[in-house]
């Protein structure tokens, strides 16, 4: 049963990398901070992601990115959520294994929040709870 007063996060991995110890880790601190999350699984498609983030009704996206161009997934999601006039319901939030050119384009192009290896769980959840706030 979904608690009206949780941040709702949906966490995906876009691209063909299928480790999961990070997402996992990432997922496990935030539901352990009360947030519901939403896990899509690997191998997750801009489309597929969109898809999931408004029927699942989240606050947030969380992508984690490892082997693509995180410039080039993040262009696309934001592209199919303009789309589907829904561009700005979401935060979005990136981590894994960035490319820097890669980390100062996110930032000016509306990613929230780029996180890397070694990034604190308690910044993660306190950036989240930070930008979108309890219920």
């Amino acid at each position: 049963m979904r608690s009206e007063t949780s941040i709702r996060v949906l966490l995906a991995k876009p691209g063909l990398d299928g480790h999961f110890r990070g997402v996992a880790t990432v997922g496990a601190a935030l539901r352990n901070a009360g947030m519901e999350v939403v896990y899509t699984g690997p191998r997750q498609t801009p489309e597929q992601i969109v898809a999931a983030a408004v029927a699942e009704d989240v606050a947030v996206i969380g992508l984690n990115i490892m082997t693509v161009s995180a410039a080039r997934v993040v262009q696309r999601l934001f592209d199919l959520l303009t789309e589907a006039g829904a561009r700005d319901d979401f935060l979005v939030v990136v981590g894994g294994i960035i490319k820097p050119a890669d980390v100062s384009w996110l930032r000016e192009h509306g990613v929230a929040g780029v996180f890397g290896p070694g990034s604190a769980m308690a910044d993660i959840v306190d950036f989240i709870r930070e930008r979108v706030g309890e219920d």
